[in-house]
């Protein structure tokens, strides 16, 4: 009976390995993928922002105006592309397009940018080649967007891989056009749920040189060449099962630099910190929640299955080798000398 009991824990401990496996090496990396279309919206505000403003004149015209004291909302768009060739049913790559309007508290622009790219729908990192990538970031001289083909996004874009682990991360900035560190920057809670914070930290960086109107930067030139500099500190509290970044802050700053000036020494066109708003910050946690709850039996579960298993597995060899030492009942052992017949008389 003791051998019996042992196989049977023995076959348990090996069933419950082997589903672990099944779960984490297989199930996993099939169903932890970002969604084909997403269709998500987040807000951020800051207050008390310096910002250049386009403002429409008496007659249509745009015309930049560098104000204070301003408001402003961000609203941040997310959809899938679902005509692209690298995009299938159950496949690994998605493409993406974000949308963001700045505007003041009056509805003036501050700034709207859009772009196009192709992700790892595990780790949300940019997939090169891309059938369709582009940007639209950048103003020409009449303050018109000015959209940008076939521009490579490198780097982590939107949110944190599965799994995300404390260490740094490269993730792309769309201002400077490369990805840069996001280092993990301790654990904190937001709402009740558990997150790492990451902080992306960029110097005064030249960005862009663009001919402006002299009265922008204090010149009496009708026009003048500048360089913009651009730098800013963002954090992310990142959910770390699902990768979600559920809260964002930006403390970003920007400036005209002159020749013969340094960075600092310009005309500040942006200073300010732009925040998720609370209402984006607990649907951002309810999401996440929810995901994290649905990829439970493929990461947490695993491990429970993999130490019960190897349990079940030890004792059922326990058993069963005690069972093969111990004496079968009913059987009498006899030794050489008990086999001897007697030599008859």
């Amino acid at each position: 009976m003791r051998r019996i009991v042992g196989f049977v824990l023995l076959g348990l401990g090996v069933f419950a390995v082997a589903l672990g496996l099944l779960l984490r090496l297989y199930a996993y990396p099939q169903l932890a993928k970002v969604p084909l279309d997403p269709k998500t919206v987040s807000v951020a505000t800051g207050n008390d922002v310096t910002a250049l403003v386009i403002v429409t004149t008496a007659d249509s015209t745009p015309s930049p105006e560098i104000r204070s004291g301003l408001n402003l909302t961000a609203n941040r768009y997310v959809t899938g592309d679902l005509t692209q060739p690298e995009v299938t049913e159950g496949g690994t790559v998605v493409s993406w397009i974000e949308a963001v309007d700045l505007v003041d508290q009056d509805g003036n622009r501050v700034k709207a940018t859009e772009r196009q790219l192709c992700l790892d729908r595990h780790t949300n990192e940019a997939v090169e080649p891309c059938n369709l990538r582009y940007v639209k970031a950048r103003t020409n001289e009449d303050f018109e967007a000015v959209r940008e083909e076939d521009v490579p996004q490198p780097g982590g874009n939107f949110k944190f891989p599965f799994g995300t682990e404390k260490r740094t991360y490269a993730m792309y900035d769309l201002t400077v056009r490369a990805a840069t560190d996001a280092r993990f920057d301790g654990e904190e809670e937001v709402d009740g749920l558990a997150t790492y914070r990451f902080v992306q930290d960029i110097p005064a960086t030249k960005v862009e040189e663009r001919t402006v109107p002299g009265s922008l930067v204090g010149s009496t030139e009708p026009a003048i060449k500048v360089d913009l500099y651009y730098n800013t500190r963002r954090t992310m509290w990142v959910e770390p099962v699902t990768g979600q970044i559920v809260r964002g802050q930006e403390a970003q700053h920007q400036e005209l630099v002159e020749p013969g000036q340094q960075p600092g020494q310009g005309t500040v066109v942006f200073d300010g910190t732009l925040t998720f708003t609370d209402e984006t910050v607990a649907q951002n946690v309810a999401d996440a929640t929810a995901n994290k709850s649905k990829l439970f039996l493929l990461t947490d579960l695993p491990i429970y299955l993999w130490i019960g298993g190897g349990v079940l597995i030890v004792l059922g060899l326990v058993l069963a080798i005690r069972a093969n030492r111990e004496p079968r009942r009913g059987v009498v052992h006899r030794s050489p000398e008990d086999d001897r017949q007697p030599t008859p008389a």
